[in-house]
């Protein structure tokens, strides 16, 4: 049987099917664009819309599907789910699902609506709530290979920031009946980093000082709606400068999981060394 993987061409999500296709695992890579995906020899390749005939078709003769939260489309893709005979969904959750007073926070309100659809749906569910990705950073990137600062409200905030990778094996393991099968769980990186730090780190793998100027929180936020929905700004905005008074805590790491050291921000930034130098 086949295992599906939505949001092919997501970090996690082709991490996923790697990792899959690598292990010599049926895999099916589904994205609203197929054609569009650069695949190894083998791996199939399905449309993934809300459509009940493509959603039959990508879901044929699957049992294991991996999913990004989507509120918008969960209830036709569980009704296709069902039919199909899938059995097991891994969910790309969000730490923000875990807060308390998640319900009516934009971020962990849409993902606990899909959760809540997967629990009421009758699969053996697992979720993963991982906190902040390390690769947010990208966001960097224009200033950084422009010689410009990088800017930010809260530069003493800290993170656990997790490494991408460690979401894609710990959904690979859940998806081939390891651990965290079956669970919901909360992930973090193995420590936390200041913005601060994270720029420092960044630096270091690109051999020379990144600059770091603090901004007023308003001009922050001017910044960030231009590329995200106002709701996640504030929600951003408001978590960072909570947690200078309460720092994120170590949760779930592919260590205490997988008995696998957990990647540090600090090899995140040496693995993509090539994002932010100049071309």
């Amino acid at each position: 049987m086949t295992i599906l993987v939505t949001g092919a061409r997501g970090q996690v999500g082709r991490a996923v099917i790697d990792r899959l296709h690598t292990a010599g695992l049926p895999v099916r890579a589904a994205t609203a664009d197929p054609s569009a995906l650069e695949l190894p020899a083998g791996v199939d390749r399905a449309e993934w819309r809300d459509d009940p005939e493509t959603l039959t078709a990508a879901l044929k003769d699957v049992r294991e599907v991996f999913l990004y939260a989507n509120p918008a489309t969960i209830d036709a893709i569980l009704t296709a789910a069902t039919r199909a005979g899938v059995e097991h969904a891994v969910l790309l959750s969000s730490g923000a699902a875990g807060h308390p007073g998640a319900a009516e926070n934009f971020i962990g309100s849409r993902h606990l609506v899909v959760e809540n659809a997967l629990a009421a749906s009758g699969l053996e569910v697992t979720a993963l709530r991982p906190g902040g990705f390390a690769s947010n950073s990208f966001s960097w990137i224009p200033a950084v290979t422009s010689g410009q600062p990088i800017e930010h409200p809260y530069p003493e905030a800290s993170q656990t920031l997790i490494h991408p990778l460690d979401i894609a094996d710990l959904a690979v393991s859940a998806l081939t009946g390891g651990e965290p099968r079956g669970r919901t769980v909360t992930l973090s990186g193995p420590e936390a980093v200041s913005f601060r730090a994270q720029v420092t780190q960044l630096g270091a793998a690109l051999g020379r000082e990144i600059p770091l100027v603090t901004i007023d929180p308003g001009r922050a936020r001017a910044q960030m709606i231009r590329t995200m929905p106002p709701e996640i700004a504030d929600s951003l905005l408001t978590y960072w400068a909570a947690s200078l008074d309460h720092p994120e805590t170590i949760d779930d790491t592919t260590a205490t999981l997988l008995g696998v050291p957990a990647r540090t921000y600090a090899q995140w930034a040496r693995d993509n060394i090539a994002a932010f130098t100049p071309h």
